[in-house]
């Protein structure tokens, strides 16, 4: 398979990178690529930039360009559910806006005229669940909107509107729309990297890029070399 890989930061491109050997550099519209194997699929890297518009011109730019048959929005997250720790997965089954409001006869989240939430793709979603990994991985809800969440009240806001919700970013929502109006299969697959509100959570985060973060994205690997060379039809 084609697989288009979406990372928002530098620091996370950076990471992808080291998972493919040989790579090499491809231009395509507004974008770089950095084009390898890994096992039987392709994979094309790039960075979007932060937050919903970029990730959308990003997403909209890899598909129309690159035509891949799965899209995989990768990096890191913050975590918003005591169930999930730091340095753990989230493989979303789902996506929503936290920060969407259309008003009388839309739910929270919702882009009038679209689903209330974006499902990511069973077989990929599937895929993750089953990975055996000595970090855990968990699935369900991701929550993305345009801040980088820090205050305990905002957190507990968007706890309060999605109780499901285990993490939240700033890309994959508009990446799962994108994909959603293009009609191609997609998944997040997110490394928390922080927890919100927590105690000293500026150093948390900036702990984990300094150690962590080279044996978190082993994860991201696994989960590419365990994917198929073909997604079968839905049952």
């Amino acid at each position: 398979m084609r697989i288009g890989i979406i990372a928002a930061m530098s620091s996370e491109r950076e990471q992808l990178a080291r998972l493919i050997e040989g790579s090499h550099t491809e231009r395509h519209g507004l974008f770089d690529y950095m084009v390898g194997q890994l096992g039987e699929n392709t994979l094309y890297i790039m960075e979007c930039g932060i937050g919903k518009v970029n990730a959308a011109v990003g997403a909209s730019e890899l598909i129309t360009h690159v035509q891949p048959d799965v899209v995989i929005s990768t990096g890191v997250a913050g975590g918003i559910d005591a169930g999930v720790g730091v340095m753990e997965v989230v493989a979303a089954a789902e996506v929503v806006y936290h920060d969407v409001w259309c008003g009388m006869g839309n739910a929270y989240g919702q882009v009038q005229g679209l689903p209330p939430r974006f499902a990511c793709d069973v077989r990929l979603v599937e895929a993750a669940a089953s990975l055996v990994s000595g970090i855990p991985i968990h699935t369900g809800l991701i929550c993305s909107g345009d801040k980088f969440i820090t205050d305990r009240e905002e957190l507990d806001v968007i706890k309060g509107n999605f109780p499901d919700g285990l993490a939240v970013d700033m890309e994959s929502g508009a990446i799962a729309q994108v994909c959603y109006l293009y009609g191609t299969p997609f998944i997040s697959f997110r490394i928390i990297s922080d927890t919100p509100g927590a105690e000293a959570h500026w150093e948390q985060y900036e702990n984990f890029w300094d150690k962590l973060a080279d044996r978190s994205f082993g994860v991201v690997r696994l989960f590419l070399e365990h994917l198929p060379s073909s997604l079968s039809r839905h049952s």
